[in-house]
């Protein structure tokens, strides 16, 4: 039973991953110089997925202005769902646009295309989910599977005694909306774990043992992990010009300037003389690289511009940002506060959200995050917290 519809549920907010998502969703956040959903549509656009259905939410506008109608002449169909009430409530948002048999996966992980391809193989109506090792269990939900067949499913484990995750990847046929129905809410909220409970008391659920490239971004340092493993992968859509460094054809890269690989550098970018750029570093569309720039384990979005003399590591920029000159971001390892948690020892120099405007000379102590619109004034030295807009001075 061939199946030619991909639903992809990509209206999360992503709260955790704040200040880089206060202006758009998870899914448009930068991995290796592209949206993290747009990773996650080639993967469905190899599969030979005719057809996409987007549920968007939070920041929709993000989503359907960047990829129109279409994505690589697939054509595209957005469902909006208006409250974030789980990810069972957003499947089911999609059944009107639905006629036949679909697969569905999360638009916020990068994963190999064989993940996907091992799903669809021999589906025959019966519901299947992928699983895969994975080293920390704990933070996802985790299997055990008898015989290829789905036998237990705990979203939020106690201990890694499990071997096997949920690796979000499902084939349905028309029935799972039906099971969505009659799936009780938590706290008002649907979650397509329990549906997945649902339709394994109605029956069995094919658990499709895979492997491959699963990267998930929780945290903001992780998508410096994220974009590691994409370089290390080769998950690049720009031209190698030498091992390990991909260099879109419209950049711009002085003869003077050092790319140490895995690097890449998206369209319009330009680095001057005397840059050293990389290892693992991302430089996204149209972004500036000033002349004796240190870019190192770094993540710049598009259009940012970076000052000459300036040293980054461990390092995420979000779109427009602009970086004086002499300015510090030393790296990490550094504690680092989300909300009312503090996470120990993460590899993290800092965060700048989108159009944060930073003078020059300004250093920054390992692990801080600064919100959308900020200043930070010339010779600033900065910490913590930043909230959006806020002005810091000497």
């Amino acid at each position: 039973m061939d199946i030619t519809t991909g639903i992809v549920l990509a209206a999360g907010e992503g709260t955790r991953l704040r200040p880089l998502t206060f202006n758009r969703p998870k899914t448009m956040l930068p991995a290796a110089g592209r949206p993290i959903l747009e990773h996650v549509l080639d993967v469905l656009v190899d599969c030979g997925i005719e057809r996409l259905c987007l549920v968007v939410g939070y920041q929709h506008e993000r989503v359907q202005e960047h990829f129109g109608p279409s994505y690589r002449d697939v054509p595209i169909t957005y469902v909006h769902q208006k409250k974030q009430l789980g990810s069972g409530h957003a499947l089911q948002q999609a059944a009107p646009e639905t006629d036949g048999p679909v697969l569905v996966l999360n638009g916020d992980r990068v994963l190999d295309e064989g993940i996907v391809a091992d799903v669809l193989e021999g589906f025959d109506g019966t519901p299947a989910m992928a699983v895969l090792d994975h080293p920390t269990p704990t933070k996802y939900g985790v299997v055990e599977v008898d015989d290829g067949t789905l036998s237990k499913l705990v979203e939020k484990p106690e201990s890694d005694s499990f071997g096997q995750i949920n690796a979000g990847v499902y084939a349905f046929g028309e029935s799972v909306f039906d099971a969505i129905e009659r799936t009780p809410r938590r706290s008002g909220e649907l979650h397509l774990p329990d549906v997945i409970g649902t339709l394994m008391d109605d029956g069995e659920v094919r658990a499709v043992s895979t492997d491959g490239l699963w990267v998930d971004a929780t945290y903001p340092w992780d998508l410096l992990y994220l974009t590691r493993e994409l370089l290390a992968n080769g998950r690049v859509q720009f031209p190698e010009r030498s091992h390990n460094v991909w260099v879109a054809d419209s950049a711009r890269v002085h003869p003077d300037a050092t790319l140490q690989g895995p690097v890449v550098v998206g369209p319009d970018a330009e680095i001057a003389a005397s840059a050293v750029v990389g290892p693992d570093v991302a430089v996204g569309r149209n972004a500036t690289i000033g002349g004796n720039v240190t870019l190192q384990n770094t993540l710049l979005d598009s259009d940012c511009r970076v000052g000459p003399g300036s040293t980054l590591v461990d390092c995420v920029a979000g779109q427009s940002v602009s970086i004086g000159p002499g300015t510090v971001v030393p790296g990490g390892p550094s504690d680092v506060r989300v909300g009312d948690r503090v996470f120990e020892n993460q590899g993290l120099g800092a965060v700048l959200a989108d159009r944060v405007s930073v003078g020059g000379g300004a250093t920054f102590t390992p692990g801080t995050l600064v919100g959308a619109d900020a200043t930070i004034g010339t010779g600033a030295h900065v910490s913590g917290w930043v909230r959006d807009g806020a002005e810091v001075v000497r």
